[in-house]
């Protein structure tokens, strides 16, 4: 088999960010920091089990580093299928699916990029950012559409959203009040509601037992206002359900929209997100939506981190 992708295809795609979602020094530092990961967790692999070769003896990967890393990266930004990946780098379908199943998690493990050598990897270090910078963070929840489960799986109807009435997954997604992504948590079948997700996420333990932090929301997550005194800020309550007065209407409406106003940058932040095709709609398996969901997440915050760090120096 022919090798589609050679030195000077590699280059071009490394300099295309049209393709990757990536500027190539970006993709310099994934490739100084995961390199040694992914080398270090397939060596691990070749000594944990019996051996009739000595270590290195053998075929050689077809695929070197880089190439797996490239190829990821199309997966994810583009929604590419593993066929389609397999022809245009001349190898098997069955070696672009390993060697995306070694990178996926590898990136999702990264964390979100704040600043240059900044990253967050859990809720509770968003909290503590947060309330260290006095910055104001915002929350939303969103729905990717995925395959549904095959007819007499158990629990079948519980990736059923509510709200779309489509088979999806629902991750929380956390930005400060600039709309740069500070956290993505693992999926969770759609029909879980977005407070219930947060309390699973033990949001309001965190904001309870941590910083004093003001965190948006909307309508969803009314109801955690009294639970986190008042940090969680929502949309305010109607207090007239029929024959409101009319001076009541254009107060309500005025407040409404002032916050709504103040949390719409988190949509941006997820628009963003979206434009990652992995993330419009999965046709894999939902199994894998976490890594898929954490690891765009922190690629694009890192981009984003880039991007603004080199345009304060310039």
């Amino acid at each position: 088999m022919i090798c589609v992708v050679g030195n000077r295809t590699r280059e071009a795609l490394i300099r295309s960010q049209r393709i990757t979602g990536l500027t190539a020094g970006v993709i310099a530092e994934l490739v100084a920091e995961i390199g040694p990961l992914w080398h270090e967790r397939h060596q691990a692999v070749l000594t944990s089990r019996p051996r009739r070769r000595a270590v290195g003896a053998g075929a050689k990967h077809k695929l070197v580093f880089v190439d797996r890393l490239l190829a990821t990266l199309v997966h994810l930004r583009h929604g590419a299928t593993h066929d389609v990946l397999a022809c245009w780098f001349g190898v098997d379908r069955s070696t672009i699916t390993r060697a995306i199943g070694e990178v996926r998690p590898l990136l999702a493990e990264r964390g979100c990029t704040v600043a240059p050598g900044l990253r967050l990897r859990s809720l509770a270090e968003v909290i503590d950012y947060l309330g260290a910078s006095g910055q104001t963070g915002i929350i939303d929840g969103t729905e990717v559409r995925v395959r549904r489960p095959a007819a007499g799986r158990k629990d079948r109807e519980k990736f059923i959203s509510g709200k779309n009435k489509q088979n999806a997954v629902k991750s929380m997604v956390v930005t400060d009040a600039a709309g740069r992504l500070l956290f993505c948590s693992p999926a969770e079948p759609a029909s879980c509601a977005d407070i219930t997700h947060a309390r699973k996420l033990s949001l309001v333990k965190l904001l309870a037992d941590g910083p004093a932090v003001e965190i948006l929301a909307d309508a969803g997550y009314q109801g955690l206002g009294a639970q986190t005194g008042g940090r969680v800020v929502t949309p305010p309550h109607r207090k007239f359900k029929k024959n409101p007065p009319e001076w009541y209407e254009e107060m309500h409406e005025r407040q409404r929209k002032a916050h709504s106003s103040r949390r719409i940058r988190v949509e941006h932040g997820i628009g963003h997100l979206k434009n990652w095709r992995s993330l419009a709609r999965h046709h894999g398996r939902r199994e894998h939506m976490s890594d898929i969901i954490q690891a765009v997440a922190g690629l694009l915050s890192h981009q984003q981190a880039a991007t603004l760090a080199s345009g304060t120096r310039t």
